[in-house]
């Protein structure tokens, strides 16, 4: 086999057998928590050892998914995990959580770690960081065009993985909050809905589409370009996919990576047959996504956004679309479906996908019974499935392949779980840079735009956060630029976190110019902005964006440059003071108004959809925000804890953001916010987010109620 690693998606014991069957040079998979993809079928432990035990066999690798946030209160369970891995030694783990890093290199230093693209690195600086602390291999985010990996390359030894095929996110990857908010099921938890394949509505003029659902990504073409700038893993992604379906792509990119330096007829013959197999996938169409694209920040010229990747009229569903179903008959275990008739006819035998109507739900199921009159098809379903839910074709019983087994039949002799261990007791060390001073305690203001430091300064804050975006860039760095209601000192600038290679030399110009400018204090979001700082004067605070959800991401974080933390606007009041020490509340910022990007995405929106103000199904409102730095999506309804100072303030916590950044409040909105936050009193028709509830458990489902604008309906929230 070729070097190079393709890597295959496992999200069942069957597609495995068709990942390793096809071809895969390795295997990713999740167990039952801790993993990025929770509504996937993910292996019991004695699947996972015996499939560690027959991929072993066969000289084939096993990447074991631990690419969630976690939470303080499941430390332990996460190191019982941690401990059962590093027993059975997989060939590496895949994070996102920031507090994995110190915890596996103290107690379980055996265990191999890579970076999920949940991490969101994009730059050879964030490579670089991870690198230095033991992260062998990073999945770099999906957002890089072709250069921007090539100059990665050039600038790390670090080894770097690829996505090559698959479903794409409309959102940066790591980036998206959008299903937390509607109900708790946080991207991060691996309990995403997935927000952009739903149905919205414009008003003006007043029209529906699926305007944030991409198109499948496909790269077999650019497999030797990936090649040749140095990409070490090629990974396919698809743990909730069908095993005909892995079994085709591995089998379609397996034949491209074998001629890789067979010389250009044999390339260009298997280049073919790929696309020939991948046209047989049932996936959705097809784009190559931003790898042809190049970007130059300090341009003004505008390129095509989106390319061919997002397409209003396209479903979000995966496969042919067979239609609603219309009635359903039979008891639970031999349930049917009647479905209408349409241009593709399913047989018993065939795989498909079926969408629960409010999106609860999605679930593949190989049709046992298919029964066909002059109109309709009764098709066999599964259980959990109704009237007015979705259904898709995704694969046919002629493409089904049968695939030697990988796990033995007998897993008697696989009895090994984690256990009941406690985890070891992390306490954060006293500031070690600077003290509370540096950022003295009281309110401090976000903003995205220059214009609303005059409005703001009405009421004014203790600081003023102000994003920076290539519009204030430019505006701070001019020679000539009329007085700012707010001097240096007291503003911080906000970098964004999706940091792209292309932004790299940019900063690395402008930030000194900065410094040198009385900018002294930064809020950084992303790994890779932490180098930028080194040997400089500047005070920095980690983002929200760096998801301090735990004492050992906080000292992560905290090792790497600074000692103030911004909580998560995901977190919750239960799990912030769990995480942060009494000594260390006063190092803490907490978001009590905010309105939360939902997608944050690296393309200009604006001009291809031309509208603001759109809806869902249930008539909860959204905004679409762009320019050159990319596209928001915010809610309409705002957050809001501002009512709860004192409570926080009395906790030990005395650092507090009022965000409203990306929403242009007038000057009375923003007076009323002041007098809410003053008098701590609730404001009307806001959203809790996951402060009251947490993240989304089963047992205890939240009931979430969206609104709109605080000043335009009377209530307030529960």
């Amino acid at each position: 086999m070729n070097s190079l690693e393709l890597l295959a998606p496992a999200g069942s014991p069957e597609a495995l057998d068709a990942a390793v069957g096809a071809g895969a040079d390795a295997v990713y998979l999740g167990l039952k928590s801790f993993n990025a993809r929770m509504r996937s079928a993910n292996f019991a432990y004695s699947q996972f050892e015996g499939a560690l035990r027959g991929l072993r066999r066969l000289g084939r690798k096993l990447y074991v998914t631990v690419n969630t946030v976690f939470e303080q209160r499941e430390a332990d369970r996460l190191y019982q995990l941690l401990k059962y891995l590093a027993s059975l030694g997989p060939d590496g783990i895949i994070i996102q959580d920031f507090g994995l890093i110190p915890l596996v290199r103290e107690y379980f230093p055996s265990l191999k770690l890579h970076a999920s693209t949940q991490m969101n690195i994009a730059s050879a600086r964030g490579v670089n960081l991870l690198s230095k602390y033991g992260i062998s291999r990073v999945v770099l985010a999906r957002e890089l065009g072709l250069e921007e990996i090539r100059d990665i390359r050039f600038h790390t030894n670090a080894e770097l993985e690829v996505f090559v095929h698959g479903a794409l996110c409309v959102s940066a990857s790591g980036l998206c909050l959008f299903s937390s908010f509607l109900g708790g099921k946080s991207a991060n938890r691996g309990m995403c809905t997935q927000a952009c394949r739903r149905y919205y509505r414009r008003y003006e003029p007043e029209e529906q589409g699926y305007y944030f659902s991409p198109s499948d990504l496909q790269l077999i073409e650019q497999v030797p370009a990936l090649a040749e700038a140095g990409v070490t893993a090629y990974k396919i992604e698809g743990r909730m996919k069908s095993a005909e379906y892995v079994g085709t792509v591995v089998s379609a990119y397996r034949l491209v990576i074998d001629a890789l330096g067979g010389g250009e007829e044999a390339l260009r013959t298997a280049i073919e047959a790929g696309k020939n197999i991948l046209r047989n996938d049932f996936a959705r169409t097809k784009t190559v996504f931003y790898t042809r694209r190049s970007w130059n920040p300090q341009s003004e010229e505008e390129l095509d956004p989106v390319a061919d990747w997002l397409k209003a009229d396209q479903s979000g569903g995966t496969g042919i679309p067979l239609g609603s179903i219309l009635k359903v008959k039979g008891p639970p275990a031999r349930r049917q479906g009647l479905i209408p008739k349409c241009g593709v006819i399913p047989a018993a035998g065939d795989s498909v996908r079926l969408h629960r109507a409010d999106d609860s739900d999605r679930r593949s199921h190989k049709l046992t019974a298919v029964e066909e009159d002059a109109a309709d098809l009764w098709i066999s379903i599964p259980e959990g499935f109704d009237v007015g839910d979705e259904v898709y074709l995704i694969q046919t019983k002629a493409m089904t392949k049968r695939y030697a087994p990988v796990i033995p039949r007998n897993n008697d002799g696989f009895s090994r779980a984690p256990g009941r261990d406690h985890a070891p007791v992390i306490r954060l060390p006293g500031a070690k840079r600077g003290d509370t001073k540096t950022f003295p305690a009281g309110l401090y203001v976000g903003v995205s735009r220059i214009e609303d430091l005059y409005m703001i300064q009405s009421v004014r804050p203790l600081g003023v956060m102000l994003s920076y975006t290539r519009k204030t860039a430019a505006r701070l760095l001019e020679d000539n630029k009329p007085r700012l209601p707010f001097t240096a000192g007291e503003i911080l600038l906000v970098l964004d976190p999706y940091f792209p290679q292309a932004l790299d030399g940019v900063l690395a110009r402008e930030i000194p110019e900065l410094i040198n400018r009385g900018y002294l204090r930064f809020v950084v979001n992303n790994p890779g902005h932490f180098s930028y700082f080194r040997n400089t004067k500047a005070a920095l605070i980690a983002g929200p964006y760096l998801y301090v959800f735990n004492r050992w991401a906080n000292a992560f974080i905290s090792g790497l440059g600074t000692d103030f933390i911004i909580s998560p606007l995901e977190n919750n009041r239960q799990n912030l003071e769990r995480t942060a020490d009494p000594h260390r509340r006063a190092f803490t910022f907490i978001t009590v108004f905010a309105y939360p990007p939902l997608f944050r995405i690296r393309a200009d929106l604006s001009g291809v959809y031309n509208f603001g103000a759109f809806s869902d199904s249930r008539n909860e409102g959204f905004t679409l925000i762009g320019n050159r730095d990319g596209s928001l999506v915010i809610p309409e309804q705002p957050f809001s804890i501002v009512d709860k100072i004192p409570f926080l303030q009395e906790a030990g916590f005395g650092r507090f953001i009022l965000d409203i950044s990306g929403h242009s409040l007038k000057k009375a909105d923003y007076k009323d916010l002041m007098y809410s936050v003053e008098n701590a009193v609730p404001l009307p028709n806001t959203s809790r987010f996951n402060w009251k509830d947490g993240f989304y458990h089963e047992e205890n489902a939240p009931n979430r109620k969206g609104s709109c604008l605080f000043r335009e309906r009377p209530g307030s929230p529960s």
